[in-house]
């Protein structure tokens, strides 16, 4: 079998896989006799029509290189390719593609016939498109690809109809209460299936769970987050952070703003409008531009969090950029010329002054070739806020400039958390530190001011790591070499004889450029010098060090917070503006599913839930299945059961091919009356308050049931949980959590509790006296067949083809089942 396999990883993992190809001999690669024979690009690559590529040093040419030959492609990172396959026009005519439609269209969809694996931690990061994006890869963009396995008609439109549902109930003005099980009720059986067919969820708990951490290696333990809230000017002389924040909502910041100073001539107006386009829910060019005002307003205090001379820089380009705009207005008034057009994208914001947000860099589309007329503009007030803005501007700048580094009270800080860590060690003599900053101003920052510190009166190595910037005191000055020696455990630098073995790097300043997919656990302190307002990644970084097979026994993250004010910080209004900014303009019609006031609700929902949980990082570490309100991918697929299952039914199948229907067992709650039975250290705060009391049916529906799979995944079985005193607490939409509560109370016990079952008989005299729970099936029942019909008729109203299940197959009374079998919880 010769089959071709094309990796495509980012550029800065191009290691974690180089190392196993059979080509590269590598002394580290663990699977030398295997001979894995791959090639590696880059997803910077996608679209590349000349050069060659130093992943394996393929040289492309729109003649030779044939894209369309790889049987197999893994996309490492696949949520980098969450985008809308695209095509756009150049500044020269020519049509283009993205990334993500060189992918789908020269890699997939040209010459043999290529299938899909797609690794990521964050599948998902606004909605479902950026899902349905991801699987339309594995399909080859065809709808209907995976109906003979689950009779998905399809796939783009269920997944549509799941964000309409996801949508609606987080819409807090008509879901004000909501609840996951309500979501998981409205959700199509559809959505259900295809994660289940296409997904396979690996989380931390997972594997704690169900793997030998004893052989693959343990956990550390994490210790509680360190807070800290350092001033800004040792002196004080520097406004605070919240008089500054105050200052800065109120600046215009009009050189971003042209289209305000358009004539006030309907003729001028419409010309900008039609040049503009309307985009995505009607947002107008001048929508454009206040967003990326409210979007440039929060970048300015997220650089002075992040530093004194990150802030500086800043001010400074936006000066700059006023200047040469006023520079230009006043040559063209001098000059009297009618007409003179100008793109203005000299004065746009450049990439990384929106590095928080740089995943979203390829959309942010604002105005860049919208052209203007200065001869269309009220220049004298445009050149009037401009003065304004600049002045003001300047005035901070400068008092910016006075805070020299030996003023710069958050630096004196960091210095003294990092001597506070090697006095005090937390295993053996562990002198690693991490320190993380979203930009790389920051970052080239700390290392000017750090780096002779460190190596002088601290005697250790440190180094840089920002994009494609390095720098080091130690070894060699390139991105994997300073890894290697910042981590020589984790990175097995013993095995490579050509790196130095006589010291080590101490110290790693980094930007997020390492927050993926780096294995740097010989750390075991990890300081976030500035917060990023997304948890996920300030989860992703510690991730560097929260990893399996760690030598450290504790580990440790320290947060520097701008203010205690956390409230005043977190709830800008400019931040929904800036979220609005970076709605995904590229999006089609169909995809619009909101008007402008119903997306601006929901950002303000997602914003506040985000802050909540930056609120619980001052207190305790996160897990990513932890961010998404109790619900995430992996409570709809079913994979983790499936290995056990198929174990024990290899084992016992002719013990349960000859069991009756309706057999019972009886197990003991985590919150009744008789936990002694139970090691109660083995469930969590939030099991032991679910797990009340109660029965799990199992039931099989009666006859014909083909098609019913559209609102019941598991058909023709249901599954149900209802507590003793009549309330269904999962119906068979929450499978997946019935199935976790039948593994904790029932695996391991190949034994009965006999007292418990005594009792039980006592109780039913011996099964003759069964009406509490003939009762609580009755109401079982009556809950599934609820469910079953709100689930028929949403499917009706959601999905144009959606058909009403006939009636011989709908669930209707108790005569439609058959009890298979069913769990006494006591």
């Amino acid at each position: 079998m010769n089959y071709r396999t094309l990796v495509l990883c980012p550029k800065k993992l191009k290691d974690n896989w180089t190392i196993y190809q059979a080509s590269k001999n590598n002394k580290l690669n663990p699977f030398r006799k295997d001979k894995y024979n791959y090639h590696i690009l880059y997803h910077t690559d996608m679209g590349r029509t000349s050069g060659i590529s130093d992943a394996d040093g393929h040289e492309f040419s729109a003649d030779t290189f044939n894209w369309g030959a790889y049987d197999l492609v893994v996309i490492d990172e696949s949520h980098n390719f969450r985008g809308n396959p695209m095509e756009k026009v150049t500044d020269d005519g020519e049509l283009k593609m993205n990334r993500a439609k060189w992918l789908m269209e020269k890699v997939i969809k040209e010459g043999v016939s290529t299938k899909v694996l797609m690794l990521s931690a964050t599948p998902v990061n606004n909605n479902l498109r950026d899902l349905r994006n991801q699987m339309l890869l594995i399909t080859k963009g065809e709808k209907d690809a995976l109906f003979k396995d689950t009779q998905i008609k399809d796939i783009e439109q269920s997944l549509k109809n799941a964000q309409t549902h996801f949508t609606n109930w987080a819409d807090p003005k008509k879901n004000p209460e909501r609840t996951v099980k309500q979501l998981l009720e409205r959700l199509d059986s559809s959505f259900f299936k295809l994660l289940d067919e296409l997904t396979i969820a690996r989380s931390r708990k997972h594997i704690k769970k169900f793997y030998d951490i004893k052989a693959i290696g343990q956990f550390s333990e994490r210790l509680k987050p360190h807070s800290i809230y350092p001033s800004i000017d040792i002196m004080n002389r520097f406004f605070t952070y919240d008089a500054l924040n105050k200052k800065i909502l109120d600046y215009k910041l009009s050189v971003f703003n042209p289209t305000a100073y358009l004539k006030d001539d309907e003729a001028i107006r419409h010309k900008y409008e039609l040049k503009a386009g309307q985009g995505i829910l009607a947002f107008t060019q001048k929508d454009r531009e206040n967003f990326l005002i409210g979007m440039m307003k929060v970048n300015y205090l997220k650089r002075l969090e992040s530093s004194i001379e990150s802030f500086e820089i800043s001010l400074d380009r936006t000066i700059k950029k006023i200047e040469n705009l006023e520079k230009r207005i006043i040559e063209f008034q001098k000059l009297k010329t009618i007409k003179q057009e100008e793109n203005l994208s000299s004065v746009e914001p450049d990439e990384d002054e929106l590095a928080e947000d740089a995943d979203d860099v390829e959309q942010w589309q604002v105005g860049k070739k919208l052209k203007y007329d200065f001869a269309d503009l009220k220049l004298n007030d445009w050149l009037k806020d401009l003065q304004k803005d600049r002045e003001a501007l300047s005035d901070i700048y400068n008092n910016a400039v006075a805070v020299t580094p030996d003023r710069d009270a958050k630096l004196k800080e960091l210095k003294e958390q990092i001597t506070s860590k090697l006095q005090h060690p937390l295993n053996g003599n562990n002198k690693k530190i991490i320190i993380f900053t979203a930009f790389a101003d920051t970052a080239s920052y700390l290392y000017e001011n750090l780096h002779q510190w460190i190596k002088n009166d601290l005697g250790l190595q440190c180094a840089l790591v920002a994009g494609s910037f390095t720098k080091t005191t130690f070894g060699r000055n390139d991105f994997s070499n300073i890894l290697t020696n910042f981590s020589p455990f984790s990175k097995n630098r013993a095995r490579l004889e050509k790196m130095p073995q006589d010291d080590e790097i101490s110290i790693l300043i980094a930007t997020d450029c390492i927050s993926e997919g780096q294995n740097l656990q010989d750390c075991d302190y990890l300081i976030n010098y500035d917060i990023h307002w997304n948890p996920v990644r300030i989860i992703q970084r510690f991730g560097r060090i929260d990893r399996i097979g760690s030598k450290n026994a504790k580990i440790q993250l320290v947060n520097f917070w701008p203010t205690k004010d956390l409230d005043n910080y977190i709830n800008l209004k400019e931040r929904v503006e800036a979220r609005m900014a970076l709605v995904d303009v590229t999006a089609t019609g169909e995809d619009n599913i909101l008007n402008t006031e119903q997306l601006e609700d929901l950002i303000e929902e997602d914003l506040k839930y985000r802050n909540q949980q930056l609120k619980r990082l001052r207190d305790e570490v996160l897990d990513l299945e932890d961010m998404n309100e109790s619900i995430s991918l992996t409570d709809f697929t079913l994979d983790d059961f499936r290995v056990e299952l198929s174990n024990y039914l290899e084992n016992n199948r002719k013990k349960l091919k000859d069991a009756p229907f309706g057999l019972y067992a009886v197990v003991p709650s985590p919150s009744g009356s008789n936990t002694q039975y139970l090691h109660l250290d083995k469930f969590s705060e939030v099991e032991r308050k679910i797990i009340k009391p109660g029965v799990v049916y199992c039931l099989k529906q009666k006859g014909d049931t083909d098609g019913n799979e559209e609102v019941n995944p598991l058909q023709p079985y249901f599954l149900i949980y209802i507590w003793e005193d009549g309330q269904v607490r999962f119906n068979y939409t929450n499978a997946k959590q019935i199935l976790e509560i039948y593994r904790l109370l029932c695996q391991g016990n190949i034994t009965a509790f006999q007292q418990l079952c005594d009792l039980f008989n006592t109780e039913t005299e011996h099964g003759s006296r069964m009406e509490p729970y003939a009762e609580l099936l009755k109401k079982a029942v009556e809950e599934i067949v609820r469910v079953f019909s709100k689930r028929q008729n949403q499917r009706i109203i959601t999905d144009r083809s959606g058909l009403i299940v006939p009636i011989s197959k709908q669930v209707k009374e108790m005569n439609n089942f058959e009890l298979v079998t069913w769990l006494v919880i006591q």
